[in-house]
């Protein structure tokens, strides 16, 4: 695969999973500074990862959920719940990620990520969404 099909594959997959409006977002914030490493992330992140076909996207989602825990990245940690919702994790499945995580990134870890997933349910909720 040439780098522009990666580039591609990786914006559609990135669309996919993060929802239009949040990548529309960060394409408009690209400045020259940027503007590589927002390419980087779509063409290795987005066109080469998660377009593998090793594991399905709801099991990404929750090892990317799993990660940005035990990393402690709490913004990631939103931004990949609503994806692991896009990717059709239930509630239930999320809170499951998070209670794993409770036992090998610990308690505190975990506590933050039930807050956390909290919040971006009820803005999922607030706008009427399923999930």
């Amino acid at each position: 695969m040439t780098d522009e099909e990666r580039r591609a594959s990786g914006m559609a997959v990135r669309r996919a999973v993060l929802g239009n409006a949040h990548v529309d977002r960060a394409e408009s914030r690209k400045t020259p500074f940027t503007s590589e490493f927002q390419d980087l992330i779509t063409r290795y992140a987005w066109g080469e990862i998660w377009t593998r076909p090793g594991l399905d996207r709801k099991t990404r989602s929750c090892m990317t959920l799993s990660m940005m825990i035990a990393l402690n990245r709490p913004d990631e940690f939103r931004l990949h719940v609503r994806a692991a919702v896009n990717n059709g994790l239930g509630r239930d499945e999320i809170k499951e990620v998070i209670l794993q995580a409770a036992v090998y990134c610990g308690v505190p870890a975990a506590n933050a990520a039930f807050h956390l997933a909290e919040e971006v349910f009820r803005e999922i909720d607030a706008a009427g969404r399923p999930a």
